[in-house]
């Protein structure tokens, strides 16, 4: 009975929307988060540690690129949407969301310190009824292994005072058709009742739910999504390799693989994988089966490979610069494009900055451009980005990231040498022959 009426209070707060909830962590996952559900009526409050964001979202000023301040302001204004760096605004909730990093430790094993902490915060501050989910990426069994049993150290009853779900986040920065709102969303709880809780309220602001049967499926699911990217892109990097041996252009084979109407999916090969998704999560699934002594040899073998991009990209490089006489130890390279993926001011995990540190340690001068990122902090040092007029300068240019706002054939033009990791002059190999090197 307990449960029913603890279900039945927080589906009329969700229904009438004086739920109030907090979303802990104000980054690319929890602000874009917050705005939709701010947007749906709720009063909703983007809680950060920086002070610099949550400063920022006082203000109406969003710092995610897919989040317009234009959107962002009208709620901030309406009283909808506040932001927060004191904790006690979870005790306030009745709806905790928890979009914190999990990131890899130095020896590639995950690092669920960020959500940890976040539950240590939450728990003098929980309440009944609550739900809470967790929507950053962990390994199968976390939530229902780890976080659940935190909680319910406190003395409330999981499903009777508190309901647990978890919801993986399916970010895609820059993507211009896909955000938050019309992504579907994956939902598992840790009950019944506790999923039927979570599915009411991300229905209020999700076009399509899929609920699941439990978290550790739904935890599975976000893991098999970037596992599937990660293993084909390791293969796509070794044809690419294949290819160069073979004297056979990748992309041409690749783009003619993929007239086929049936059983086969494009993948495009390029310097390495960047972001908080890609690299990492596929790991976290590696990471836990070992724990059950089986040996997850695809992504292991897929991971491999990947990280080994940036140092063939900077061989590649060496080679180009031989066949024209010209060692790259002095030359002067400029990296062009820095940020993990096109279009976006994102350098989390780049290949570029590991391209950079190769190329260095072969004793190249290099600089690099994007628009994107004004200034670089690496290793140490921050360095501005170089303007495209001192192309002349340059003895080989490296398209690490393929910006849409580059002009490729003015680059190729004023370029002597250019090593493209991304197919970003396509069409112009025919135009400047012996110029371009693609990988």
């Amino acid at each position: 009975m307990l449960a029913f009426a603890a279900m039945k209070t927080l589906l009329e707060r969700i229904g009438d929307r004086s739920a109030q909830v907090v979303v802990v962590g104000a980054g690319y996952v929890g602000l874009p988060l917050a705005v939709e559900i701010a947007g749906a009526g709720f009063v909703t409050t983007a809680y950060d540690r920086m002070i610099a964001k949550v400063n920022a979202v006082r203000s109406g000023q969003s710092h995610i690129a897919d989040v317009p301040s234009s959107v962002l302001g009208p709620l901030v204004a309406q009283g909808k949407l506040k932001a927060s760096d004191d904790p006690g605004v979870l005790g306030q909730a009745d709806v905790v969301i928890i979009c914190v990093p999990t990131p890899l430790n130095k020896t590639k094993d995950p690092d669920n310190s960020f959500i940890v902490d976040a539950a240590e915060m939450l728990l003098p501050r929980m309440r009944r009824p609550q739900l809470v989910v967790l929507e950053s990426t962990t390994f199968p069994g976390f939530t229902r292994e780890v976080l659940l049993p935190k909680l319910s150290s406190t003395g409330l009853k999981a499903d009777e005072d508190f309901f647990l779900a978890f919801s993986p986040e399916r970010v895609d920065p820059g993507n211009p058709k896909f955000h938050t709102h019309n992504t579907p969303k994956v939902i598992g709880a840790t009950s019944p009742l506790g999923l039927e809780v979570a599915v009411a309220l991300y229905r209020t602001f999700i076009e399509r739910l899929i609920p699941v049967s439990s978290t550790d499926a739904a935890e599975m699911v976000k893991l098999l999504e970037n596992t599937f990217r990660a293993v084909n892109i390791g293969l796509v990097n070794e044809v690419a390799m294949m290819c160069g041996r073979l004297n056979v252009d990748t992309w041409e084979v690749i783009d003619a693989a993929a007239s086929k109407p049936f059983g086969f999916m494009p993948f495009y090969p390029g310097p390495g994988l960047g972001g908080h998704c890609i690299p990492i999560d596929p790991l976290y699934l590696s990471w836990k089966l070992k724990t059950l002594k089986y040996n997850a040899r695809f992504i292991q073998l897929a991971d491999e490979v990947n990280s080994s991009m940036p140092e063939f990209v900077a061989f590649k490089v060496a080679d180009a610069l031989n066949d024209r006489g010209q060692a790259v130890r002095g030359a002067k390279i400029l990296v062009c494009g820095v940020t993990y993926k096109r279009d976006i001011d994102d350098i989390r995990e780049s290949p570029a900055l590991d391209i950079i540190d190769h190329l260095r340690h072969r004793g190249a001068q290099v600089a690099y451009n994007d628009r994107h990122v004004p200034r670089l902090d690496h290793d140490g040092t921050t360095i501005p980005s170089a303007s495209l007029d001192r192309l002349a300068d340059f003895d080989c240019v490296v398209i690490a990231t393929d910006h849409s706002d580059v002009d490729y054939v003015a680059l190729v033009e004023k370029s002597r040498l250019v090593v493209d990791t991304r197919n970003a002059t396509r069409g112009l190999r025919a135009r400047f022959p012996g110029r371009i090197v693609l990988l």
